[in-house]
Parts: C-alpha cells; sequence; structure tokens
C-alpha cells in the first residue's frame, strides 16, 4: 500500500468513527468560507472552454464541479508532470511533479472562469493549506491552477490578490499559477468516485459537505444531476 493510499485508510477509518457518533458533516462542513464573486472576470467567448484545478484529492473536486451549471465535464486526473509518471501508484510518492487535478470544460455563456474559480476557492478546497488537504499530505495535493490561456492567468492572478487584500482567509493563498503542459486522464475507478461511492467513509466525511455548501451558497449555480465522466463514455 502506497503512503497517499495509507493515509486515506486511516483518514477513512476516523471518518467511520466519527459518522458513528454522527459528527462528521458537521466537522468537514466548517471549511466552507464565503467569498466575493472576482472584480476582474473572463469576457465570455463562444464554444467550449478548459481549465484545470488541483485542490488536494481529486475525488472532492470533480464532485463539486460537476454540479455547477454550465459545466460539461469534470475529469480526475495529473497535471504538473510528465506521460510517463502519471499513475496514481507513483504519483503517491509525491515525487513526480503532478498534482491530483480535474480538468473542466465548460460553457462560458452559462458560467464563467471567475465563477468556477469562486467555487473552488470557497468550497472545493482550502487554498491556504500549503501541499496538503485536510488528511492528505504531499506536493501532489497542493493547491494550483493550470490556465489554458493568458485571460485566464489574468482573472486567477487578480482574484488571489482581490481575496488576500481583502483577508477573507484568515491565511494567505498558497494556489500557483501555471500554464497547462499536459493533463493525464486518472484510472477509471477513480472517475465520478464520490457519486458512485456516496457511503465511503471518507467521502462522507471531506466531500459530501462540499455538496452541500455548493447547494447552500452557490444555488443558482447548482444542479441536483452531476454530470458523469462514464456516462459520456
Amino acid at each position: 500500500m502506497s503512503t497517499s493510499s495509507h493515509r486515506r485508510s486511516i483518514a477513512a477509518l476516523l471518518a467511520a468513527t466519527l459518522f458513528s457518533f454522527g459528527v462528521c458533516a458537521a466537522a468537514a462542513a466548517e471549511d466552507a468560507v464565503v467569498i466575493p464573486p472576482p472584480a476582474i472576470d473572463e469576457v465570455a467567448g463562444s464554444g467550449t472552454e478548459t481549465a484545470i484545478f488541483a485542490g488536494g484529492c481529486f475525488w472532492g473536486v470533480q464532485g463539486v464541479f460537476q454540479h455547477v451549471k454550465g459545466v460539461e465535464s469534470a475529469v480526475s486526473g495529473y497535471a504538473g508532470g510528465n506521460a510517463k509518471t502519471a499513475q496514481y501508484e507513483t504519483v503517491s510518492t509525491g515525487s513526480t511533479g503532478h498534482a491530483e487535478s480535474v480538468q473542466v470544460k465548460f460553457d462560458p455563456k452559462q458560467v464563467t472562469y471567475g465563477k468556477l474559480l469562486q467555487i473552488f476557492f470557497s468550497v472545493a478546497h482550502n487554498p491556504t493549506q500549503l501541499n496538503f488537504q485536510g488528511p492528505d499530505q504531499g506536493t501532489q495535493y497542493r493547491s494550483a491552477l493550470f490556465v489554458s490561456d493568458p485571460q485566464q492567468r489574468k482573472v486567477a492572478l487578480s482574484y488571489i490578490s482581490q481575496l488576500d487584500k481583502a483577508h477573507v482567509f484568515a491565511q494567505p493563498i498558497v494556489t500557483k499559477v501555471s500554464d497547462a503542459a499536459g493533463f493525464y486522464p486518472a484510472e477509471a475507478y477513480h472517475q465520478d468516485f464520490l457519486t458512485l461511492n456516496p457511503t465511503y467513509p471518507y467521502i462522507v466525511y471531506n466531500d459530501l459537505p462540499k455538496i452541500e455548501n455548493l447547494k447552500s451558497l452557490f444555488p443558482a449555480d447548482y444542479r441536483s444531476q452531476p454530470v458523469l465522466v462514464k456516462a459520456k463514455g
């Protein structure tokens, strides 16, 4: 078992224990932060856009974006490294340069990149945690944005600066912005993991509260039926 898998097993056992006492969802739900929308957003063009988000374990990040209106697909995978080492067990060593990521394809006329960033920073993960998210430790769980074009870069950097200057979070945002230089879909068993495994302790404790927070904080952007990778395959 890899170090990452071992940690997730421990986290799952802990979550199961907490769940038996009815406290797990409440504990995880505290992670949501109400934040303002970006002051600078993209100019919506025609056609589908692509953006890549890294914010800890890709199960929860994928699950959140799959429930956002205007998102056409959300695929779990690896970004920041090369194709030869883009496999889960290798990435989990933290030595490949990859981050567990989610490639989001979206209709900018329905949801802007700025709105996706607002959701990402608010409910999908904690952008102040350096090289970890919750129980998961390592550079593969870092907070990162892999941008597709100069417009995305401008919006992302401006928004991070805006949130830091407003002291929205208690600590500075550590999210790194880099050019997208390759995305490698994760193994099939990782795709749609949240939807297919809603009673899995890790999901119950760490990720289902994110979906509830999305529904609560962004009701106009929430859709009850997620767009699934396997449904498209």
